[in-house]
């Protein structure tokens, strides 16, 4: 079972998407896993043949425990597996993720029905018609992540946080008027789907900042800093029913804007929707969150471990301004550095935030 984030201490295993003998490659979906922030596919990171599932659809299993056994091409078969894992309230009954998903929406409890599926497993059809036929039914919706469960999964990983992280903080005023007279230029004859918004600028530039300033991007693990040699920001996405979820962008110094805004978009509709993969809610290097339009002026985070850093943004506001000895109407926004301090200091943090100041003063070399 996959850890997909320090908040996540065990999961439960929805949906096999493989069997037995299937053949895989690196990066395959195989399962589906739910977790206290939603249903995460998960991929699959070397090649091989499938030998065995160890897992029943269903049950909870604790991070780092086995659920299948993997062949490699010059590998041998292993013997085989123990008993698979399975829930105490389901021993007995075998059913799809969907039979199971309807049976919990509609109060129908899956011991009394027999099976046409196989081995005798319940499948969709064989559930009672429960809607009303005078009304058009609609299709089930995807069970949501449970709020409280969630947010006692946060609250345990930033208490850590706080606790064994020295943060420091710092806080610098963006000037974003050139920004903004480059967005409106660049936006002014294209469609709304091929649009930049104001993030997808501050994202970049907080990424391109950040092959200055390696110091903030890797992770603290085993006593000591990892350096990563990609940069993947971790876009902190509200959802719906509450809390947050962290799903990655990769090589984001590396894409172009038109590219990154269409992953953004992407990732936030998967995040709210369910489909997000195992690899996006793993690797991120650094947390960027940001308030949007919620009117705070200032974001002053917690740091998701095992990252060093990570950047808040408020919420861009027209405010006074001194430019050439003038006081000027001008777009601001607060953007704040929580960082470690077992890794880098103020100093370091300073020119990080002056290095994202300068980037968003010529945005057109973004």
């Amino acid at each position: 079972m996959p850890s997909f984030g320090a908040d996540m201490t065990s999961g439960i295993l929805s949906e096999w998407r493989i069997k037995p003998g299937d053949r895989i490659s690196k990066g395959d979906i195989i399962a589906v896993i739910e977790t206290a922030k939603g249903a995460i596919d998960m991929e699959v990171f070397q090649a091989g043949t499938v030998h065995s599932l160890q897992v029943t659809p269903g049950s909870r299993v604790p991070v780092g425990a086995p659920i299948a056994t993997l062949v490699g091409d010059t590998e041998s078969v292993p013997a085989a597996p123990t008993s698979p894992i399975t829930p105490a309230a389901q021993t007995r009954i075998k059913a799809s993720p969907l039979a199971r998903s309807r049976a919990k929406m509609q109060g129908i409890d899956l011991g009394r029905l027999s099976g046409s599926g196989p081995d005798g497993a319940i499948i969709a059809a064989d559930l009672p018609d429960t809607t009303d036929t005078t009304k058009t039914a609609s299709p089930p919706a995807a069970p949501a992540a449970d709020p409280a469960q969630m947010r006692r999964a946060i609250a345990t990983a930033m208490a850590s946080s706080k606790r064994e992280i020295p943060h420091y903080y710092l806080a610098s005023t963006i000037d974003l008027q050139p920004a903004q007279t480059w967005l409106t230029r660049y936006n002014q004859d294209k469609p709304p789907e091929a649009q930049l918004l104001m993030t997808a600028l501050l994202h970049k530039a907080i990424a391109v900042a950040l092959k200055r300033s390696p110091e903030l991007n890797g992770f603290y693990r085993n006593d000591r800093y990892e350096n990563a040699e990609q940069i993947h920001l971790g876009m902190a996405i509200a959802i719906h029913n509450g809390g947050l979820i962290v799903p990655a962008l990769h090589h984001t110094d590396q894409t172009e804007l038109p590219q990154l805004m269409q992953q953004m978009r992407d990732l936030t509709l998967r995040a709210r929707r369910g489909g997000l993969r195992s690899s996006e809610m793993t690797d991120a290097t650094i947390t960027v969150s940001s308030m949007g339009d919620r009117g705070v002026e200032s974001l002053y985070g917690v740091i998701y471990p095992p990252q060093v850093a990570l950047v808040g943004l408020g919420t861009p506001q027209i405010r006074p301004w001194v430019v050439d000895g003038e006081v000027q109407p001008r777009l601001l926004v607060n953007m704040t550095l929580a960082a470690d301090h077992r890794v880098s200091d103020g100093h370091q943090g300073g020119l990080f935030l002056r290095r994202v100041d300068k980037l968003l003063q010529k945005p057109e070399t973004l």
